[in-house]
Order: C-alpha cells, then sequence, then structure tokens
C-alpha cells in the first residue's frame, strides 16, 4: 500500500511528534481526510524517508508520531542541471513538475528576450515561492528524498556572466544529436529556451561560453515538452534510467 508523502522543514528523528505545517495539514486533513493513526511518511530532504503515524487529526492541526526511519537515498549516477526560460503560467510549472519527477538535480529559471513573463520584487519571490511548492509536490509524488535545488530566476546574460561550466543548449537547427554526445563525467547542464527558443544573438551569446547546440529529432518541440524528452534520453543514456 503507497502511504501518503508530506515534507516538513524540520529536523527529524524516530521518537518524535511533529506538528505539520499549515499547508500539509489542510491536505491531510481537509483533502485526504486522515483520522488519526493512519499511516504516512514525513521527509525533509535529507535522503531519508521517516514513516510515522497520526497522532491528531484536526481541521487547524494535525501532529505525527516518527516511528521508523529508512536508509539514505543513494546519490544519482548523473547530476542533471535544468537552465529553463521563464514560459507562461501551467506551461513553467508543467515543465519543473515533470523534471523533479524525471531526476533532474539542480533548476535555472531564466528571463531571456522571448519570455513572455516579466516578474521582479514582491511578484517574482511570489512566484519562486509557488515553483518551490511545485518542486516540493513533485518529490512527494514522486519519492524522491531529496530536494533539487532551486536558483533564482536570472536574465540569462546575467547567469551566463556566472556559469563558466559550458553545457548543453537545445536547438532545433544544431547539427550534431543529444544521443550521439560523449557521456559526461557525472554532470550536465542543460539549457532550454521559453517559448519561441532563445534568439539569434543569445544563441551566439551562449555557445561562447561553451554550450554546445544539440538536437532532438526534426520536429520542434514545445517549451514544456523539449526539457522532458532531452531529460529522459540523458537518463536513459548516462543515468538512472538504465
Amino acid at each position: 500500500m503507497r502511504h501518503t508523502r508530506i515534507f516538513v522543514d524540520l529536523p527529524l528523528a524516530v521518537g518524535d511528534a511533529v506538528t505539520l505545517p499549515p499547508g500539509a495539514t489542510r491536505h491531510v486533513t481537509q483533502v485526504l481526510r486522515l483520522a488519526a493513526d493512519a499511516p504516512l511518511i514525513l521527509f525533509n530532504g535529507d535522503g531519508c524517508d521517516y514513516p510515522a503515524r497520526l497522532l491528531t487529526s484536526h481541521r487547524a492541526t494535525a501532529t505525527a508520531l516518527i516511528q521508523d526511519v529508512t536508509a539514505p537515498e543513494p546519490p544519482m549516477p548523473l547530476a542533471i542541471h535544468l537552465a529553463l526560460g521563464v514560459s507562461k503560467g501551467e506551461r513553467m510549472e508543467y515543465a519543473l513538475q515533470k523534471a523533479v519527477e524525471l531526476g533532474v538535480s539542480r533548476l535555472t529559471p531564466l528571463f531571456t528576450e522571448r519570455s513572455q513573463v516579466r516578474l521582479e520584487g514582491e511578484r517574482l519571490a511570489r512566484r519562486l515561492e509557488h515553483w518551490r511548492g511545485v518542486v516540493i509536490g513533485a518529490c512527494e509524488q514522486s519519492g524522491r528524498r531529496r530536494l533539487p535545488l532551486l536558483d533564482p530566476a536570472l536574465a540569462l546574460e546575467s547567469w551566463l556572466a556566472e556559469w563558466t561550466a559550458g553545457g548543453v543548449l537545445l536547438d532545433p537547427e544544431a547539427a550534431q544529436a543529444l544521443i550521439n554526445l560523449p557521456a559526461p563525467n557525472g554532470e550536465i547542464t542543460l539549457l532550454i529556451g521559453p517559448e519561441g527558443g532563445l534568439s539569434a544573438s543569445e544563441r551566439q551569446q551562449v555557445k561562447k561560453q561553451g554550450f554546445q547546440g544539440v538536437r532532438l529529432g526534426s520536429r520542434i518541440l514545445r517549451t514544456e515538452t523539449a526539457p522532458l524528452a532531452a531529460i529522459a534520453v540523458i537518463q536513459a543514456l548516462w543515468g538512472d534510467f538504465k
């Protein structure tokens, strides 16, 4: 039987009685309608799962008793860093959610010339917090015990000024196919543009920074489809889909 998994941003240990945060309490008591003594799994991103049982389950509060701890989640054979052009609403959320389910280790949202979303200040802070919730929800659903790193959103130019490790740029006009790349040495950075892709000047700038253009077949994929297809190929070739 699959138990409900809940992320709590707290230290956890066997024998602890943990008060669930408000969002988790609402989910457990009002959405799932779990009663006292129901089993669930807590995790805090340290790599372990903490099997627990609900002690109390009320509309406003819920507490759980941690009964056990699992062995740490083994490290992934390949660390995948997805740098993704910010796209509209649900497209961005979908791409982030599925990228986490597929096993990315790091996510960097980027504002580019063709990004149709422009955020700053408080609006950007709220959006980043929302994206973090999407990442956490994907970890809860997929069984991941460690949260991938979610970077602050940056302009592409600013990010390139800081990023010196290079990577691969998904480009439908590239001569080389992704599947023909040599195996990466433990990590790979994948850069994908928003709706409409990166501009010609941005592609030139990216390649000057050591990114290699690669393509996925002959079709042009949507911004929410491209990262999922590319990550799946990368995982199948060099990651944990083997």
